[in-house]
């Protein structure tokens, strides 16, 4: 997997900078960079209520962390629960083999499994009914810079809230209109928020369709793309079949997990 990178401004200030506004009707008489209407402003203050109300998505979220590397994470997440699943596949131009394994993450904790080796690794250090190695999410907090995966993960989970926020915030706030583009063959608008972030919302039902970001002080863009939401269950390692980092830290260190 890729090294570890900066931790982005996220939380309250990612969910802030997704709440800009949308609607179909965008009119003729528009230029980018207008600023967001009344009725996009009230529209759009529930753009992360309605991912929680509609349970879930499928998602495909790209990070090209250094010259020639790519990690993109494709797979699904459940929003009420605050837990998703995805193949991580890491890409690099110089003939190198893809990096692929599978990924399941709340906010609190990562399993990883599919790496190749990892079972037979586990089963000599003591454990042979593992197939995943789990560990802590790094925070950047106390336990040094996060892992890439582990922002990329939490900027996902983040994409959704229970209430809506004030669209106030939003008429004053710097957001701006940005034009209509198709992403994935869905008519999309387009949003500049604070920070030079991007949000897309479909033209025609007002659910966040792609949202892009600067990872701050790393120079490169991490774009989340989100399609097909709906409710999901996303089941998580038993117990029986994970080990874990701490009673593992050789593999786990061997094999960049």
């Amino acid at each position: 997997m890729p090294p570890r990178a900066r931790r982005p401004l996220l939380a309250a200030g990612l969910a802030l900078a997704l709440v800009t506004g949308c609607t179909a009707d965008i009119g003729t008489d528009r230029t980018a960079g207008d600023p967001v209407t009344e009725e996009e402003a009230q529209t759009l203050s529930t753009l992360l209520q309605r991912n929680q109300q509609r349970g879930g998505a499928d998602f495909v979220v790209t990070a090209p962390y250094g010259e020639g590397e790519l990690l993109t994470l494709t797979g699904s997440v459940d929003f009420r629960n605050a837990v998703g699943r995805a193949q991580a596949v890491t890409s690099f131009d110089d003939g190198r083999a893809d990096d692929v394994r599978t990924l399941f993450f709340t906010p609190e904790e990562v399993w990883v499994g599919d790496v190749p080796g990892l079972a037979d690794a586990l089963a000599e250090s003591g454990a042979p009914e593992a197939v995943y190695l789990s560990r802590p999410v790094t925070t950047g907090t106390g336990d040094g810079v996060p892992l890439l995966v582990d922002v990329l993960t939490e900027m996902l989970l983040n994409l959704s809230a229970r209430r809506a926020d004030d669209p106030r915030a939003f008429l004053d706030g710097g957001y701006t209109w940005e034009g209509q583009r198709s992403i994935d063959s869905r008519l999309a608008t387009l949003f500049g928020a604070p920070g030079d972030r991007i949000v897309a919302v479909d033209a025609s039902d007002d659910l966040l369709t792609q949202f892009v970001t600067t990872v701050a002080d790393a120079g490169f863009d991490v774009t989340i793309t989100l399609s097909e939401h709906g409710m999901r269950r996303i089941d998580l390692p038993a117990d029986e079949e994970t080990a874990t980092t701490a009673e593992h830290p050789d593999v786990a260190a061997t094999l960049g997990i």
